[in-house]
């Protein structure tokens, strides 16, 4: 059984860099194609960011797109969300999600396991 557990998170400031890691147990990187989504109160879940196994193409919402970067570490079998110039409506629960389709996408579906969550605060 596949499980992911995010950390990183906390609360910045407006302009401030925050990095989130998924660890993933249970399975490998390099099999499965890993996303970020993100959930603030009174809104539907988001896609972030995603990036696929095979060949590692990778995808970005559009509000994150030139601020955020996706990275792998197959080594430590990590997957890292670096976030940069972030913004208050960048705050949220992120979740990472990990799917065994082979290409990323950014729908919800074909990812098939799910972390707990790390909240982003951005206030000043």
């Amino acid at each position: 059984q596949v499980q992911l557990v995010e950390s990183g998170g906390g609360l910045v400031q407006p302009g401030d860099s925050l990095r989130l890691t998924c660890a993933i147990s249970g399975g490998t990187l390099s099999s499965h194609t890993m996303g970020w989504f993100r959930q603030a109160p009174g809104k539907e879940r988001e896609f972030v960011a995603s990036i696929g196994w095979f060949g590692g193409n990778t995808y970005y919402g559009d509000s994150v797109k030139g601020r955020f970067t996706l990275s792998t570490d197959n080594a430590k079998n990590t997957v890292s969300l670096q976030m940069n110039s972030l913004k208050p409506e960048d705050a949220a629960v992120y979740y990472c999600a990990a799917g065994t389709a082979p290409y990323a996408t950014i729908t919800a579906a074909p990812y098939v396991y799910w972390g707990q969550g790390t909240q982003v605060t951005v206030s000043s």
